[in-house]
């Protein structure tokens, strides 16, 4: 199984490089490095010398990542972060843009494979949790808004840049401002092009918390390691039912979360009975202020 798994990665991936470390795997592109650490997986945008603006190359290899990712069968959560003092700059306004502009089949092409993995991201079957160190702009605002969950360090800047060139926030940057923010705070960062601080961030509900950039990666890691003791099925379900239960009436989501629960249980060989209750049953646990053991279930 571990070959077939190995062989997955350097299918989907054929131009990265891999190193294997104590059970880690580290894959290195020519702009994301990824770590594989079994249930967690960390991205990170590597531009430093461009504040981690996307480019072509990127928006190609953040598939990549993405593939490599799901192929490796055994990832809960997957941090996404910067490389360097920033988070992304957002899109590379030459690369992207600019250069292929004249070439309209290009243009849409370039933009095609971006505007692909933002909504990939979105809907990816582990928790997906922004690490925000430093400058999150436009398409950076995007993936920050679009994770399933986000911790920023209190001084890192956040901001929708592109009224200030002639557009508004396009390929989902205003769909993460209206599903983030209050009404008259997305509107306001929409039309002026302000930049809010991660303090900001946190108060608005764009990211979860904010904490000194000292912090950032221990209360990342903390909200990881709630997370990956979890059913891998139920974390994926618990998404989907969230996701689409905002746009029906009570009766319809009580309808789809039954039918949910029930996929959950056949999916799971009905774990949250034969496991999770029967620990309960045994008070070995507190569902309230603590999680079951899932030794049983893997054994």
């Amino acid at each position: 199984m571990a070959g077939a798994t190995d062989g997955g990665l350097v299918n989907c991936c054929a131009r990265a490089h891999f190193v294997w470390r104590r059970g880690q795997k580290m894959i290195t592109l020519e702009t994301v490095n990824v770590e594989i650490d079994g249930p967690k997986a960390t991205i990170y945008l590597n531009r430093p010398g461009k504040k981690n603006a996307m480019n072509p190359q990127m928006h190609l290899d953040m598939n990549e990542a993405l593939d490599a990712i799901e192929a490796a069968g055994t990832v809960k959560a997957v941090v996404v972060t910067g490389s360097g003092d920033s988070f992304s700059s957002g899109m590379d306004l030459e690369e992207c843009f600019l250069q292929p502009f004249d070439d309209p089949q290009l243009f849409y092409r370039t933009n095609l494979v971006a505007l692909n993995w933002f909504k990939r991201l979105k809907a990816f079957p582990a928790v997906t949790i922004a690490k925000v160190n430093g400058y999150a702009f436009g398409g950076g605002f995007l993936v920050a808004g679009i994770c399933d969950l986000a911790i920023t360090s209190e001084t890192a800047k956040f901001g929708l840049s592109e009224i200030n060139f002639g557009i508004f926030p396009a390929g989902g940057a205003t769909w993460a401002a209206t599903h983030n923010l209050p009404r008259k705070q997305a509107l306001y960062y929409i039309l002026t092009g302000d930049t809010l601080t991660g303090r900001q961030a946190e108060t608005y509900g764009l990211v979860n918390k904010a904490v000194p950039a000292d912090q950032l990666d221990a209360e990342t890691d903390r909200i990881v390691g709630r997370i990956i003791n979890k059913n891998p099925i139920t974390l994926e379900l618990a998404k989907q039912v969230y996701e689409r239960t905002t746009t029906m009436d009570l009766p319809a989501s009580i309808d789809y979360d039954q039918a949910k629960l029930w996929e959950l249980s056949r999916l799971s060989g009905n774990e949250w009975i034969n496991v999770a209750l029967k620990q309960f049953e045994k008070r070995d646990y507190q569902p309230g202020l603590s999680t079951y053991s899932r030794v049983e279930a893997a054994s």
